[in-house]
């Protein structure tokens, strides 16, 4: 098959042919037909994230593909479902703290390591080996819309987000990092699953107008000033009641001044959700004050990615159509351009634009 290999740190990713993969059983083989280029992409790339990764590697996270084996352990998946491609890849032999790897993107610890010797090669080639409980089904689907199919990676982890915070329809939300690439995502999957209200703080006006534009009323946008105190009470302002959730997806840079900020506009008994990246390339860490968190009896969680479940129940969101797949603008390329396919995705990462990688097409003309 034809893959796009990262040989070292920082060197362009090279087109060359490698063995197709092995069926094992507890796997299937995927023929990708699009996959996902993360915004960050480059930094990972050039490991400027310091993401846990072994080289050589075919890059990438997540895919939407048809299958093209199955090992003897599937009774369901047949030789031509269309299936996303679940990177988030769990170790079998703990079902309670299983180690992770990102296939293709990065591993968690000494653990998802040693997970990412055989489930190493992510979706930047013809072809995927990943473990049959990641091949998703998603049902038919026109190949032409495999790219727009992608949106479901980047929705699934503000999904995960919500769904560790227990979420109900008729909630209010705040998601701190609302007008980012994943944060408004969140703010999309939140409103499919019944929110009340979700109030989306940012400083990008055209952005938060924009949210306001493709969603109506039940977004209320807040400007923020950099003022803490200020921020804080026009967060609350904006939102019909008290504020039950909080989901933060902001990125490193941002530091935790912002989200220290989002996190105290929650009500008491109220849940906050850390995704985001505060303190993971240096700087400071977050501090919530004891005493607030004590006596207003609120819940912090961290999660990372999401639950197993997550692809397949978000898959049928789509499919009911709460969850509308047409609000991503969607700029394809071809294999052999993988590395113009990264440098689009990172000058163009904002809300709902997607990169895809198209193994199965040639150069294609881009808008």
């Amino acid at each position: 098959m034809k893959a796009a290999l990262l040989r070292t740190f920082g060197s362009p990713l090279a087109i060359e042919t490698m063995p197709d993969p092995v069926l094992g059983t507890g796997e299937v083989v995927v023929d990708v037909v699009a996959s996902s280029v993360l915004p960050y992409m480059d930094e990972v790339l050039s490991g400027e994230r310091g993401y846990l990764l072994q080289l050589p590697l075919v890059p990438g996270i997540g895919a939407i593909g048809r299958v093209r084996a199955v090992g003897p352990d599937a009774t369901r998946l047949a030789v031509g479902d269309w299936v996303f491609c679940d990177p988030t890849v769990r170790s079998r032999d703990d079902a309670r703290t299983p180690d992770i790897t990102l296939q293709g993107l990065s591993a968690r610890g000494d653990g998802g390591l040693r997970l990412q010797r055989h489930f190493r090669h992510g979706p930047f080639a013809e072809q995927m080996l990943i473990p049959t409980e990641n091949a998703v089904p998603i049902g038919p689907i026109d190949a032409a819309d495999a790219g727009r199919w992608c949106g479901l990676g980047p929705l699934l982890v503000p999904y995960g987000g919500l769904l560790a915070a227990k979420f109900q329809a008729g909630e209010t939300l705040l998601v701190s990092g609302a007008t980012g690439y994943f944060g408004s995502g969140a703010v999309q999957v939140a409103l499919a699953m019944g929110a009340g209200c979700v109030v989306a703080p940012g400083r990008n006006e055209k952005v938060l107008d924009d949210l306001v534009r493709r969603f109506g009323p039940r977004v209320r946008p807040v400007r923020l000033t950099g003022d803490q105190d200020e921020d804080r009470e026009r967060m609350r302002r904006a939102a019909p009641g008290p504020i039950d959730c909080v989901l933060d997806l902001l990125p490193p840079g941002a530091g935790p001044a912002p989200v220290r900020t989002a996190a105290m506009t929650v009500r008491e008994f109220g849940r906050v959700v850390l995704m985001g990246g505060v303190g993971m390339q240096g700087g400071d860490d977050l501090h919530l004050p004891y005493a607030w968190l004590m006596r207003n009896s609120i819940t912090v969680r961290g999660q990372w990615m999401y639950p197993a479940v997550a692809s397949a129940r978000l898959a049928t969101l789509i499919r009911s159509g709460l969850l509308d797949l047409a609000e991503f603008d969607v700029a394809e390329f071809g294999l052999d351009e993988a590395n113009e396919a990264v440098a689009h995705a990172a000058a163009n990462g904002g809300p709902f634009r997607t990169t895809v990688i198209r193994p199965d097409q040639g150069v294609i003309a881009h808008p």
